[in-house]
Parts: structure tokens; C-alpha cells; sequence
């Protein structure tokens, strides 16, 4: 089974958003304030002088075991079996926000206009095309690549073998098993959720 996912070398971001928000936004028709991804600064943490800090692109994470797809009443989103990435049928969607509520990453938001749930599905459309999702093609940094996981000649396994096992990490597992991975070398990885992480910095707390 094929297992496309989005992998983002944190290294090379810069963290301009102008790839994996704007272009996102702009490719996709959305209004003003909810995106498919979202960007997060992860620190600064450490003591001065010795402080680091890296941005993180999270979109959909394309779990093994996702939570959204276990608690849609009506079966509108769903792993698709060809490619292994969560989708949602509009067609199927009656909006409770279900899905929303369940994932852990907070990469499902609700669109107003439409009054459906959406999320990241790696551009299904474009790739159908043969073309990059919008977020690769644009990413500033070239820090973002996309591919199928279980493909050992695809683009995202060899930058992952190139990067070293002790330089790839996931976001936490929630029991969700998520895909998505991240090359980080110079930096401490922070295994939190990076949404977690910012509320924290935001009441003050710091992280050595």
C-alpha cells in the first residue's frame, strides 16, 4: 500500500510561511484566518547564550490509526486505500466537526463557506495531474518534499536515509501512529505538540 506524505527538512525553513500557508491558501480558495497547515515556532528554548529554535509546517499528518476517521458519522472521512491519505467527501460532510474534535495535531479546520471540514490531502488533484502540491512547489526554503513513504526509491525516503534515523522524528503519537516526519539536525527536537508548546510559552513557562 502506497503512503504519500509531506516531509519537511526543519533545517532549510525559514519560517516565511509564504509555501505552506499562502500558497496553500491561494491554491485552495481560502478565506481569511483557517488554513490546511499551519506553522509553529518552536523556542527559543535553552539558557542565553546557548538558545535555539526551529520552525515547524504541520499539516495533516496522514495517520495509521486516525481518530478523525474512527468518529465521522457518515463515513466522509476516510484513509483512501490508493495513496494511504485521510480525505473528506463534501459530498458525504454534514459538518458536526467531529473529525476536528478528534486529531490531536489540530489539522482539520472548519470552512465557513462551504460548512464542511478540510483539511491537507497532499494536493489528491494535482498529484492525479503528475504535479507537486502547491506547498512543495512554493516553499521558499525547498524545505518541504512529499512522496510515498513506502516507496524506498521515492524522494521522501531517500532524504530521509540521507538525513540519518537519528535525525528524523514525528510528532507525538496519540495512539494515532502518524506519518508525516521531520528532519531536524541543528536542534533539539521538542517531542510536544507544537500546539501545546506554544500555549505553554504563551503562559510563561520555559523549556531548557
Amino acid at each position: 500500500m502506497k503512503q504519500y506524505i509531506i516531509l519537511a527538512d526543519l533545517d532549510r525553513c525559514i519560517g516565511c510561511r509564504g509555501g505552506c500557508q499562502v500558497a496553500c491558501k491561494t491554491e485552495h480558495g481560502i478565506a481569511l484566518g483557517p488554513s490546511r497547515s499551519k506553522l509553529y515556532a518552536m523556542g527559543p528554548t535553552g539558557i542565553f547564550p546557548d538558545l535555539q529554535m526551529y520552525f515547524l509546517p504541520l499539516m495533516c499528518q496522514q495517520c495509521e490509526n486516525p481518530t478523525c476517521v474512527q468518529v465521522c458519522p457518515t463515513g466522509a472521512c476516510y484513509k483512501d486505500e490508493a495513496d494511504g491519505v485521510i480525505k473528506i467527501n463534501r459530498d458525504s460532510c454534514i459538518g458536526c466537526q467531529s473529525c476536528k474534535r478528534a486529531c490531536p495535531y489540530d489539522a482539520i479546520f472548519f470552512n465557513q463557506e462551504l460548512r464542511v471540514s478540510d483539511k491537507c490531502n497532499v494536493c489528491a488533484e494535482r498529484r492525479e495531474q503528475g504535479e507537486e502540491p502547491a506547498c512543495v512547489r512554493n516553499c521558499s526554503g525547498k524545505a518541504l518534499m512529499y512522496g510515498d513513504l513506502n516507496d524506498p526509491d521515492s524522494v521522501v525516503s531517500k532524504a530521509i536515509r540521507e538525513a540519518g534515523e537519528e535525525n528524523v522524528y514525528s510528532l507525538p503519537d496519540c495512539g494515532n501512529q502518524p506519518m508525516g516526519k521531520y528532519i531536524l539536525r541543528n536542534a533539539k527536537w521538542l517531542d510536544v505538540l507544537p500546539q501545546e508548546f506554544e500555549k505553554e510559552l504563551q503562559g510563561g513557562k520555559t523549556h531548557e
